[in-house]
C-alpha cells in the first residue's frame, strides 16, 4: 500500500515538473507560467502603485554657520531651473541658492537689503521664493530694523526679483513700513500667476501677518504687484471686525488666475481660508478649512526650544487632469495619539467646503511630524508632502529627525505609504555626541518654522536643514563650526 501511494506522489511531481521548470517547446510555451499564475491567484492590484527614487543628499549651503527655514521654487518652463533660500542666522542679509541641473549643483548669492535707520542695522528673515510664467523668480521676505541698544525700530516686507533663475537680484522692492517693537510683519509667502492662460498672467502676489501688539491685531496682508514687482499694492483680506489673531498666511493660484489665502486662525484655533476672484482687488467672508486642538504652536523633543508652528501649506491642481482647480492645504495638529502630525484637506467647490481633515502619514506610534510643506505637481496632480518625523529615533526621546516624503497620486485614492525617506542620515538638534547643550547647535532657531518642497513633473524637490555636520570645522567662522546646513535631494517618480 504503501509502495502505491509513493508512486503515485511521484507521478504527481513529475507532472508537475513543466510547471516548475519552464522551457520554451511547443506544449509550454515562455508564457504558460504566468497563465497558471493568474488562473490560481488571480492579478496583484500593486502594478499600478508609483515607485520612486530618492537621490542623493546634496549640501546647498555648504558654509559656516547655521541656516534655517528653507523654500523652493522651479520654473515649469525649464524644470531644471531651480531657486531656493534660506535664513542667515549669524549675518544679515538672506541667501539665495540656484540650480540649473535640477538640483544636482548649487551656487549661492546674498539678497539686497535697504539701508538701516538711524545709527542701527537691519537684517532679513523668512525666505518665499516663487517664478512667474515669464521665467522671473522672486524672493520675498522680511527686514527687521534695531537700533544699538534701543530694541526694534521697525519692520518691512522686501521682494527681490532675479532674471537670471536667482543667480543675482538687482531689483529691490521694499514696502508695508511698521514701526516700534509693537508692530511688525511676520512670515511673508509668496506666489506668483503662472498660467498662461490666464488674464493675471504675471501678477505676484505675497501674504503675511501684521501684528499690532494691540486688542485688534493686525491680521493678514495680501500685497500684489502687476508689474514684475515693481510696485506692490497692500491690501487687508481677513475679517477686519475679528480678533485679528492670525499668522502663516498662504498664497496660491488656481488654473484660471484666482488667488486664494490660507492661514492659522488661532484666537479661533481654525484652519481659515479666503479667495479673490478678479486678481487680487476684492475678497470675501473667510471660510473654515478645519478646526484644530493645536492653537500655535508646541514644544516637541526635536524641536524643544524653538517650538513646532501650526501654519498650512496649499496648493492648486493646474494640470490638465480630471482634478483640474481641486485646492488642497495640509497643517500640523495633535494627533488623538499625542503626538504631532500632518493632517490635510481638499476643496472642489473653490473652498466653500472642505473634506474632513485626514492624516497624510504613516500610522505610527510614538513618533512626531512637523514642519511640513505641500506641492500639487502642475503636470500629474498629484499632491506630495515633505514633512520633519521621528520614527528613526535611537535616543529614546524622539529628539532625532529624517525628512519623510508622501504623494496623494493625482489628487484620489490613499496617502503613499509607506513613506519615504528622503535623508540618508538622521539628524539631532537637542544634542551632540550625548553632549547638552552642544556649541554646533543653534538653539534658538533649530530646523526653523518650515522647510520647502517644489514638484513638477513627477519630479519633487524637498529642500530642509539638519545638523549632520554640525562639528565639522570650517576655517575663518566664528564658532568654526558648520552647524545646521541646508540640504535638498531630488525625489523621482518611475511611472
Amino acid at each position: 500500500m504503501l509502495s502505491r501511494l509513493l508512486a503515485l506522489v511521484a507521478a504527481c511531481v513529475m507532472a508537475a515538473a513543466p510547471a516548475l521548470a519552464q522551457t520554451n517547446n511547443a506544449n509550454t510555451p515562455t508564457w504558460w507560467n504566468k497563465y497558471e499564475y493568474l488562473l490560481a491567484n488571480g492579478a496583484d492590484n500593486c502594478a499600478g502603485l508609483p515607485s520612486f527614487k530618492v537621490g542623493p543628499n546634496v549640501d546647498v549651503s555648504n558654509e559656516c554657520g547655521p541656516q534655517s527655514e528653507t523654500f523652493i521654487a522651479l520654473n515649469a518652463a525649464k524644470p531644471k531651473v531651480l531657486a531656493a533660500g534660506s535664513n542667515e542666522i549669524f549675518r544679515l542679509p538672506m541667501r539665495g541658492y540656484f540650480s540649473s541641473d535640477g538640483g544636482a549643483s548649487w551656487g549661492g548669492v546674498d539678497l539686497p537689503l535697504p539701508p538701516a535707520k538711524g545709527n542701527g542695522i537691519d537684517f532679513g528673515s523668512d525666505p518665499t521664493l516663487a517664478f512667474d510664467a515669464s521665467g522671473n523668480v522672486y524672493y520675498g521676505y522680511i527686514v527687521v530694523y534695531f537700533g544699538n541698544g534701543n530694541g526694534i525700530n521697525g519692520t518691512a516686507v522686501g521682494v527681490a526679483r532675479s532674471t537670471d533663475g536667482g543667480k543675482t537680484y538687482p531689483q529691490f522692492t521694499l514696502f508695508s513700513q511698521e514701526g516700534g517693537e509693537g508692530h511688525f510683519n511676520d512670515k511673508p509667502m509668496i506666489t506668483a500667476d503662472a498660467n498662461p492662460a490666464s488674464r493675471f498672467r504675471d501678477n505676484v502676489y505675497i501674504a503675511w501677518d501684521a501684528a499690532n501688539g494691540g486688542s485688534s491685531g493686525g491680521g493678514v496682508r495680501l500685497a500684489r504687484s502687476t508689474d514684475h514687482g515693481a510696485t506692490f499694492t497692500t491690501l487687508r483680506i481677513d475679517d477686519p471686525r475679528g480678533p485679528g489673531r492670525a499668522i502663516g498666511a498662504d498664497p496660491f493660484v488656481g488654473p484660471n488666475g484666482e488667488v486664494y489665502v490660507a492661514w492659522n486662525d488661532y484666537a479661533a484655533n481654525t484652519i481659515a481660508f479666503n479667495r479673490s476672484l478678479d486678481g487680487g482687488v476684492t475678497w470675501g467672508a473667510p471660510h473654515v478649512i478645519a478646526s484644530k486642538t493645536l492653537p500655535f504652536d508646541i514644544a516637541i523633543p526635536a524641536e524643544f526650544n524653538r517650538g513646532a508652528l501650526v501654519y498650512p501649506a496649499c496648493d492648486a491642481d493646474r494640470s490638465a487632469g480630471p482634478h483640474r482647480g481641486r485646492l488642497h492645504c495640509s497643517w500640523m495638529d495633535l494627533a488623538a495619539s499625542g503626538n504631532t502630525d500632518i493632517f490635510a484637506s481638499y476643496s472642489d467647490d473653490g473652498g466653500a467646503t472642505w473634506s474632513p481633515a485626514a492624516a497624510a502619514t504613516d500610522r505610527l506610534p510614538n513618533v512626531d511630524r512637523f514642519n511640513h510643506w505641500l506641492s500639487v505637481d502642475g503636470a500629474t496632480g498629484d499632491v506630495n508632502i515633505s514633512f520633519y518625523d521621528t520614527r528613526n529615533d535611537t535616543t529614546g526621546s524622539r529628539y532625532m529627525t529624517d525628512i519623510y516624503f508622501t504623494q496623494l497620486r493625482a489628487g484620489a485614492g490613499a496617502w503613499l505609504s509607506p513613506n519615504l525617506r528622503v535623508t540618508d542620515v538622521s539628524s539631532n538638534e537637542h544634542d551632540c555626541s550625548g553632549q547638552f547643550p552642544c556649541a554646533a547647535i543653534n538653539y534658538g532657531n533649530q530646523q526653523g518654522d518650515y522647510a520647502g518642497l517644489v514638484s513638477y513633473g513627477g519630479v519633487s524637490h524637498p529642500v530642509w536643514t539638519d545638523s549632520r555636520n554640525q562639528l565639522d570645522p570650517f576655517g575663518g567662522c566664528r564658532t568654526g563650526l558648520a552647524m545646521e546646513e541646508v540640504f535638498t535631494a531630488t525625489v523621482t517618480q518611475k511611472r
